[in-house]
């Protein structure tokens, strides 16, 4: 604990510390004063001396000592001893990022696991948190299309929100151009530098008010990027599905409009990745991620508190002490 004290101070006069040079120097002159002295006493016969061994013999040095001793508290307190505490305030060139999320019947296949949904909301989540200076917002659609979290830089409530998210909340479907053109509302009012939908999907557009394609032109209009990506792996998937006997694991075909999404990360500046698995998904987050980077300054902002006034009263109190002994114990009479 002592260590790590010292290891957050640090002295607003550390040349004053050459001061203390002076104290070998001072100790020196005493010893060599109190050797003359000594020295320089004569008498007759040394039995007037041999009971002297009292107290006030043995501590004849100790005022000297305080003083020494006070001096060098005395030094340390100019020298304006202080602790520190640095705060970090991270700013940058935020990017505005909507995550527009499939949450279709069909999520819940298991090619992935434990499945596509679970998987997806686990590197959405670790792609927020590699972002902290960026608004994300969350828009998710099936049939339909809902905002689930608005853009925000409040990610701790974004993660939440993203944690509630469950198939089965919205009508059943794959609307990729509700879902796209909400995710691109949500970005209408941001003056960030660079805007950005990552649309992540497992099916074709079967649903919703709008169709992709006048989706798209809508995101190219408000100048966002679309980064597209297709869910699932080749031939078939275990997906439950409900019938007579309850939920029963059947084999689905994996059906991706790769074209579709393809069209549309090209015509608005952005790029089309295929997921197959878990790993891949992760790894193309990651990449997603390279590619929008943000510019991060780090600002240090140092706060001090100052601790001579501990030294100082110390120093203090060893001269009062000096003083109450040289009136007392060691008084002098003429």
């Amino acid at each position: 604990m002592l260590k790590e004290y010292f290891d957050s101070i640090e002295f607003a006069y550390p040349q004053v510390l050459f001061l203390l040079l002076l104290v070998p120097v001072l100790a020196g002159w005493y010893i060599s004063y109190a050797y003359r002295l000594k020295a320089s006493m004569r008498v007759s016969s040394l039995k007037s001396f041999r009971n002297t061994s009292s107290l006030k013999s043995k501590l004849r040095h100790l005022p000297f000592v305080l003083r020494i001793l006070a001096v060098m508290f005395i030094i340390l307190a100019l020298a304006r001893p202080r602790s520190y505490n640095d705060e970090k305030t991270v700013e940058g060139e935020g990017i505005d990022i909507v995550l527009c999320l499939d949450v279709s019947g069909s999520m819940l296949a298991q090619d992935f696991k434990p499945n596509r949904l679970t998987a997806a909301k686990k590197v959405a989540q670790d792609f927020i948190r590699d972002r902290p200076t960026d608004r994300i917002g969350l828009v998710i659609f099936a049939g339909e299309s809902f905002t689930q979290c608005p853009v925000t830089s409040d990610h701790a409530t974004l993660e939440s929100q993203l944690a509630q998210v469950e198939g089965g909340f919205l009508l059943d479907g794959t609307a990729i151009g509700s879902g796209l053109a909400t995710s691109a509302d949500r970005l209408r009012s941001s003056d960030a530098k660079s805007r950005v939908v990552i649309l992540l999907t497992d099916g074709e557009n079967n649903g919703g008010l709008i169709g992709p394609l006048p989706a798209m032109e809508i995101a190219k209009t408000l100048g966002v990027k679309v980064y597209t990506i297709g869910v699932g792996t080749d031939g078939y998937a275990n997906t439950p599905t409900l019938s007579d006997m309850g939920v029963v694991m059947q084999q689905e075909k994996v059906n991706i409009d790769e074209t579709l999404l393809k069209q549309i990360a090209a015509e608005t500046g952005g790029k089309y990745f295929r997921a197959r698995d878990n790993e891949s998904l992760k790894g193309i987050y990651q990449e997603i991620d390279e590619m929008e980077k943000t510019k991060v300054n780090t600002v240090i902002n140092r706060k001090y508190t100052e601790r001579f006034h501990p030294l100082a009263l110390i120093a203090i109190g060893l001269i009062l002490l000096e003083v109450i002994m040289r009136t007392t114990l060691f008084k002098r009479f003429p």
